[in-house]
């Protein structure tokens, strides 16, 4: 998955909390721009 995102944006709903926080963490670890 990280390859797969590496320097693309990405729009996370819910990001404040809970799954939503855990994905846009795991997007910008992987070099996304959330």
């Amino acid at each position: 998955m990280v390859q797969a995102v590496q320097g693309a944006g990405v729009v996370v709903t819910g990001a404040g909390g809970g799954i939503g926080a855990a994905l846009a963490r795991r997007f910008a670890a992987g070099g996304a721009k959330v």
